[in-house]
């Protein structure tokens, strides 16, 4: 994580989740786009996980809730606190995987809840890759998934392209499908998760899908997104990606049958 606007973000969001809490954090984990030297303004999010060392009260978690919010109006300059997401939650409830309340901040929004299952990518990402903004550097809360953990998510990542990308519209998450897609597919053939930018030129270099030219593109828009994201022909061409996106999607599916 080379940004250090980005950085001080993330080491005042630990510092504003410790004043309401009214203690320490045992942990901040950072992990994801932000620490693979894949983060891009205006497309990535910034993947968070922060462990307290007591249970949440509900008073905390209504607090806790909205602080992105809070810190976009009290920062209106600073381009981070909106992108993050994860969870806020007491370390003992995560080692044993029953939880009284946590907190999750998500693209869509946030909510008090008392579930939470990290997927195989992120577990995988955070006991790697991850790194510890603040407090303890403890590693051992996060196990490594098993190779077939990660397969039944590609699985159910599979599914639910066929199912949630037969049509596009005009985000630049349309075409994130085409890196999501080239990031299972690596993962199938090497076992280890990497960065979607780095999967996607692996693919390229690889010539794994049949049609480069929609990866090509879509690489050039992950590198700057900003630049991208209000081009009307841009916009015109993510709205058309529904085939494509199921053909690549085609790609993966063979490549799940020959892991059998």
């Amino acid at each position: 994580m080379k940004q250090t606007a980005l950085r001080q973000s993330a080491e005042t969001m630990a510092e504003q989740i410790s004043a309401v809490l009214a203690r320490p954090l045992y942990g901040f984990w950072l992990y994801g786009s932000v620490v693979l030297d894949d983060f891009h303004l205006g497309w990535s999010d910034i993947d968070c996980i922060a462990f307290s060392e007591d249970p949440i009260t509900e008073e905390q978690a209504e607090a806790l809730l909205t602080l992105r919010q809070t810190l976009c109006a009290q920062h209106p300059e600073n381009p981070y606190f909106r992108a993050f997401e994860g969870v806020i939650v007491n370390r003992r409830e995560y080692k044993n995987d029953v939880f009284s309340r946590l907190v999750y901040w998500g693209t869509s929004g946030q909510r008090v809840t008392d579930r939470f299952c990290l997927d195989p990518f992120a577990r995988y990402e955070l006991l790697h890759d991850g790194v510890c903004v603040c407090g303890s550097g403890d590693r051992s809360l996060f196990t490594a998934p098993a190779r077939e953990e990660l397969i039944a998510a590609i699985r159910l990542h599979l599914d639910g392209i066929r199912r949630c990308a037969v049509e596009t519209d005009d985000s630049l998450y349309s075409c994130g499908w085409l890196l999501d897609i080239a990031r299972c597919v690596y993962t199938l053939r090497f076992g280890t998760v990497i960065s979607k930018t780095r999967a996607g030129e692996w693919a390229l270099s690889e010539r794994i899908f049949p049609d480069d030219e929609p990866l090509k593109r879509t690489l050039a828009i992950r590198r700057d997104p900003l630049r991208y994201r209000d081009d009307p022909d841009t916009k015109a061409w993510l709205r058309s990606l529904g085939p494509t996106v199921q053909r690549y999607t085609d790609v993966l599916a063979q490549a799940l049958e020959q892991t059998r």
